[in-house]
């Protein structure tokens, strides 16, 4: 059925402001919630004068410069490396020092990062991140916070902060990352870059820091959309690629439901004006839909889903870490702390039970998607929150935002996050287009259409 977004009228509407409040409290963003959402973001502009630690690079190691291939499709190219690859003759440090202090120099190179070397782009320094991977701001306690350069006093995201800054601020062409619960989708929305979360075990994971093996995924920024296409075609394995041409536009109702006011209207408003050739390159016009409508056993609402990946997600996470934690004590800044001490506490049954709900809610996109179909969601909420955003306004935000993220990580399905627009003068949101299992060649085809289509391209 057709709904507002189908329609000319309708695409500059809020599809939040036409949900009626229980709709809005099953989003997880009540009336109350976007208030108190809002006076945490403005106590964070308050704290932020005294409290903020901005990096003054995005670099944690820039003397990591190895020179690429003199040939190959991305000769001439750079690239920075998030401080979870190995790089041979260095040592790895995860975003934390006592990590870095209790493990030995690397004495291989991460296929992903020799791959780009090898396809002619040059390595210029390895990135910071959030510690062990484990937050979604890149906020770290220990190096600071690399610059947002599309949207100064904000955080980068995270984890891959310091890659998408160094791309952001048109240090290197590329920034290669790491996307478990949404490290490269958030940052490239809240940075205005072009980003890519490929289907899972499409690109080597080898010789990286694992955060949640069945989650985690090799990812990368660029700022232009035929540069993030073309570093696909080096990165992803050509033997488990999937169809070439989606046919099928769907729109995310209960995604949508879950930004902030102003983040809808200024994606229907972009869209608008070229709308019926917005539809050729998305494949057809535009179905509305819930996504999570018909699934039992109260998965029926995408917040819901947020609650089976966090269970997931922190079984991995302590299975793969827990011994180091608690062998070393390392001290891990606000939010991560606390998580890992969450993570700590997950009984095998509720893993158990949460990895059921995972494959009911993995079989049910699969199904929705079919071969062909494309969803598109808000990448993130709204733009990036202030630097020191009080932890309880930003865990309201990360509840909304991984409710949005955990549906490409639960299926294991690509999402690419595109620059789309922006809101409050000029801060980037994305919209991001996710495919059915190997559909990344087919996305990224979407991507440049949009880009050339919209002038989304920086160089």
């Amino acid at each position: 059925r057709m709904l507002s977004i189908g329609s000319r009228a309708g695409l500059s509407t809020s599809l939040s402001s036409k949900l009626p409040e229980p709709t809005l409290r099953i989003a997880g963003l009540t009336a109350r919630n976007r208030a108190f959402l809002a006076l945490g973001i403005r106590a964070g502009e308050r704290a932020m004068a005294v409290n903020a630690t901005i990096s003054d690079s995005p670099y944690i190691d820039p003397a990591v410069v190895i020179p690429g291939s003199r040939t190959g499709p991305l000769q001439g190219k750079t690239f920075a490396v998030k401080d979870l690859f190995d790089v041979a003759g260095y040592r790895t440090g995860f975003g934390n020092p006592l990590w870095l202090e209790t493990h030995p120099v690397a004495s291989s190179t991460a296929p992903a990062v020799q791959a780009l070397l090898d396809a002619g782009a040059t390595l210029r320094g390895r990135t910071h991140m959030d510690e062990l991977a484990y937050s979604l701001n890149g906020e770290n306690m220990h190096y600071g916070t690399p610059r947002n350069p599309a949207a100064p006093g904000r955080i980068p995201g995270g984890s891959s902060s310091g890659s998408a800054s160094a791309c952001a601020a048109g240090d290197v062409d590329i920034g290669l990352g790491s996307d478990t619960g949404g490290s490269v989708r958030v940052p490239a929305s809240f940075c205005g870059l072009f980003g890519l979360r490929p289907t899972h075990g499409r690109i080597a994971l080898e010789h990286a820091r694992p955060l949640a093996p069945s989650f985690d995924t090799v990812g990368f920024f660029t700022r232009n959309a035929p540069l993030l296409k073309a570093v696909g075609g080096v990165l992803l394995d050509p033997a488990s690629r999937g169809p070439d041409k989606l046919n099928r536009w769907l729109v995310g109702r209960d995604a949508f439901a879950l930004a902030q006011d102003d983040t809808s209207p200024a994606i229907y408003k972009t869209l608008s004006p070229q709308f019926d050739r917005v539809c050729e390159v998305l494949g057809s016009k535009p179905v509305e839909l819930d996504v999570a409508a018909g699934l039992q056993g109260g998965l029926g609402e995408l917040t819901a889903w947020f609650d089976v990946f966090r269970v997931c997600q922190a079984g991995e996470i302590w299975e793969a870490h827990g011994q180091w934690i608690s062998q070393h004590q390392p001290s891990f800044g606000p939010g991560i702390k606390e998580r890992f001490d969450m993570a700590s506490r997950i009984t095998p049954e509720e893993r158990q039970a949460s990895s059921a709900k995972r494959q009911a809610i993995r079989e049910h996109l699969l199904q929705l998607l079919g071969p062909d179909s494309l969803l598109t969601i808000p990448t993130a909420p709204g733009p990036a929150p202030l630097i020191n955003t009080p932890a309880a306004a930003l865990d309201v935000y990360r509840r909304s935002m991984i409710s949005l993220t955990c549906i490409a990580g639960l299926a294991g399905l690509p999402q690419v996050s595109v620059p789309l627009t922006s809101v409050e003068g000029g801060l980037p949101v994305g919209l991001s287009l996710i495919g059915p299992p190997g559909s990344d060649e087919a996305l990224l085809e979407v991507a440049v259409g949009l880009s050339e289509l919209l002038q989304l391209d920086r160089e």
